[in-house]
């Protein structure tokens, strides 16, 4: 195969639905899960657990969905990931339905088995074109969570009502998504020669890999990038209630939010293979300080929107990055480990981030829950400052060496 290899083959575009059909239970959890564990909690605070719980069991499952990669290969393993969708979200419908919160963040918690399945699509997209297209490919993969945010925050909409348990509907028409994605998921034909054969424990050691800097950083960005945004997109529903607005507008907000972290998809690729990783990720931290900017002038819905859309774009240039950076620094037998440590710093971040969110909403308030997330992404962008100078340092030591 040459680097003309077209990018969108069959495979890569059922890829790319099966993330749509993750990202519609991914928004349409983070839009009702806040707004039901309020109104079962038993203490306010703990309104986001049920959201917590969900990336928690995505933290937890990191290993055990390693091993299944591992194990049974790509294709066995996000269909397990997809029936345990069907099951928790049905789980999820009959806790609301018995008004069980508990229960509700123990559906959520078993559900994170899913979540740490699909964080792999992006990965298993590089697979399915050759080298030379797989920047494209995990942006093009990743813009297939458009679908989620069309669908998502709509879904969570148009069936609050449906019965007379609020967002049971969306609950059970999220366990049909999941029964979807596993027929599609079906049809996808993943090369034989990136199916696992190889144990755990080949190639360099973990703490070799964690060690190199770029991967550092590509950690630092991935987990933070997707922290920040947890912290401020969990915390939304909430915020927009208790500010008075209907949730109509806060299922705009969170549509408008999730175009923006999957429409430069489309471009994304593009922009890191020409202008680089390091930037583009740079250019994601400067729309994280303006979402916060635009965030702290008010509440209105304009301004929850604006701020919202850029939060999504922001992470969308972090994540692909970070995606793109990790890529570069483990081998092919080091994979699903590397890939594993990756989603277990994302998955503890968004589980911090998640109850810190209901924590702060309900007891601080927007505004010191926007300026509380200055701190993590000014460590970002001084990680990306630190990582540009060290290579800059390596590059003018090589040309010293050269050129004596």
């Amino acid at each position: 195969m040459t680097g003309k290899h077209p990018l969108l083959n069959k495979n890569l575009v059922l890829l790319i639905i099966c993330q749509g059909l993750f990202l519609t239970n991914n928004v349409t959890f983070i839009a009702i899960n806040g707004l039901v564990g309020l109104s079962l909690s038993p203490a306010t605070w703990m309104a986001t657990l049920p959201v917590m719980g969900y990336v928690v069991g995505g933290a937890f499952s990191t290993s055990i969905v390693a091993k299944t990669q591992n194990y049974f290969g790509r294709k066995t393993s996000f269909q397990l990931g997809l029936l345990v969708a069907v099951f928790s979200a049905l789980l999820c419908a009959y806790a609301a339905s018995t008004k069980n919160f508990w229960l509700l963040v123990c559906g959520t918690f078993i559900s994170g088995y899913y979540f740490a399945n699909g964080q792999l699509y992006r990965f298993a997209a590089a697979e399915l074109t050759v080298a030379s297209q797989r920047d494209k490919a995990v942006s093009w993969v990743l813009a297939g969570g458009l679908l989620g945010a069309v669908v998502g925050p709509n879904l969570a909409s148009w069936t609050k009502n449906l019965f007379e348990t609020a967002f049971l509907g969306a609950y059970i028409t999220l366990s049909i998504a999941a029964l979807i994605g596993i027929v599609v998921m079906q049809c996808i034909h993943f090369p034989a020669e990136f199916k696992t054969q190889h144990t755990l424990g080949a190639g360099r050691d973990l703490k070799t890999i964690l060690r190199q800097p770029v991967f550092m950083v590509a950690v630092i960005g991935a987990a933070l990038g997707y922290g920040v945004m947890n912290l401020l997109m969990a915390a939304t529903p909430l915020a927009m209630q208790i500010c008075g607005l209907p949730f109509s507008e806060t299922a705009l907000v969170l549509e408008w939010h999730v175009i923006g972290m999957f429409a430069p998809g489309f471009f994304t690729g593009s922009l890191i293979q020409r202008f680089g990783a390091l930037k583009i990720m740079g250019l994601g931290v400067l729309l994280n300080f303006l979402c916060i900017a635009i965030a702290l002038t008010g509440t209105n819905l304009h301004q929850f929107a604006i701020a919202l859309f850029l939060l999504g774009n922001g992470w969308n240039f972090l994540f692909t990055g970070s995606t793109s950076l990790a890529m570069t620094t483990y081998k092919p037998d080091e994979r699903d480990k590397a890939q594993a440590v990756i989603n277990f710093f994302v998955f503890g971040t968004m589980a911090f981030t998640s109850l810190a969110s209901g924590a702060m909403i309900t007891g601080q308030g927007w505004d010191i829950l926007n300026l509380s997330s200055i701190i993590p992404v000014s460590i970002t962008g001084a990680a990306l400052v630190w990582l540009s100078l060290h290579k800059q340092k390596n590059k003018s030591a090589n040309q010293s060496i050269t050129t004596f």
